[in-house]
């Protein structure tokens, strides 16, 4: 394999996983404070289109990143009211979102269908992007990438390094006692609700201008399920997310370098390999209990009604 083809891999395996990593970064958080929010592919899809939309009406993709990351965090506030404020089941809600996203989606972007989109250009740092094979890689990305990483070191500094990440997980561990001692539980699911959405809508973001600049209905095709079981993958622990990311994001691209060498693999089974590999992986979490119990938040997807 030459130093060009590879280097091809890498920077489309980077495409493919930024919006994994991002999406489930703030699924994580979300989880830690014991809310499970199945809603993300809804969310997901909101940004994409709104993303896309606000880039063509506006003239700049840049206005598109923040209308996507806007989208995801209006749409993530409906079900932080139905869910926290009205205590309605989290499953069911999350999967309601998801179905009011894909549909509500589809209705906006209809007039933008075959509209040719604007693309997020990549930042190039001279000399250190000429670097053989991981130069185009490292310093030679879009903005959303470098976001995803930064995100990610975030991430892990906030929910171990600080005080205030220290309360998200005691929240997450045991709403009760963390109410007992005065924390404001409600507050704080709020405020990682929020957060979450504004992590799917930019991985949507990300998608109509970055990984395919254009508007395709359902273009999320299942990414907001995958991101929900990296969560799981990685234990709730945010540089295990980044592996995961990418191991999910070299087998969404598998598919398309098999095709290009003609591989005599059928592409309706390589179209379906990342979500084969994500029911793998799930099953041989789960056939680990104590693995699957070591980070697990104990409040996770129980409802906090505060007494009056």
């Amino acid at each position: 394999m030459s130093f060009e083809m590879a280097e091809a891999i890498l920077l489309t395996i980077a495409t493919a996983a930024t919006p994994l990593l991002i999406a489930a970064l703030g699924e994580l958080v979300v989880e830690r404070s014991g809310v499970l929010n199945l809603g993300v592919e809804g969310m997901m899809v909101m940004g994409a289109v709104t993303g896309f939309a606000a880039a063509q009406l506006s003239g700049s993709p840049w206005i598109g990143v923040l209308a996507a990351i806007m989208a995801g965090a209006i749409f993530s506030m409906l079900f932080a009211f139905l869910t926290l404020s009205l205590a309605t089941n989290q499953v069911a809600t999350g999967l309601s979102l998801t179905i009011l996203g894909l549909g509500l989606s589809g209705m906006i972007g209809e007039s933008f269908i075959g509209t040719p989109g604007l693309k997020l250009q990549s930042w190039v740092i001279p000399g250190l992007s000429e670097i053989p094979l991981v130069g185009k890689f490292l310093f030679a990305q879009d903005p959303i990438f470098y976001i995803s990483i930064l995100l990610t070191i975030c991430v892990w500094w906030f929910i171990f390094r600080t005080r205030a990440g220290l309360t998200l997980r005691a929240v997450g561990d045991s709403h009760g006692s963390a109410h007992a001692l005065g924390i404001r539980v409600i507050r704080i699911r709020y405020l990682a609700v929020l957060f979450g959405g504004a992590c799917a809508g930019l991985a949507g973001g990300q998608l109509s201008l970055v990984y395919t600049p254009q508007w395709v209905e359902n273009m999320t095709a299942g990414r907001g399920w995958i991101a929900l079981a990296l969560v799981v993958f990685a234990s709730w622990l945010p540089w295990r997310v980044v592996a995961g990311a990418y191991l999910f994001g070299a087998v969404t691209i598998a598919q398309f370098h098999a095709q290009a060498q003609g591989i005599a693999i059928p592409s309706q089974f390589l179209s379906a390999l990342p979500y084969l590999a994500t029911i793998v992986v799930l099953v041989l979490i789960s056939s680990n209990r104590r693995m699957t119990m070591r980070n697990t938040p104990a409040s996770l997807g129980k409802p906090f009604v505060p007494e009056r």
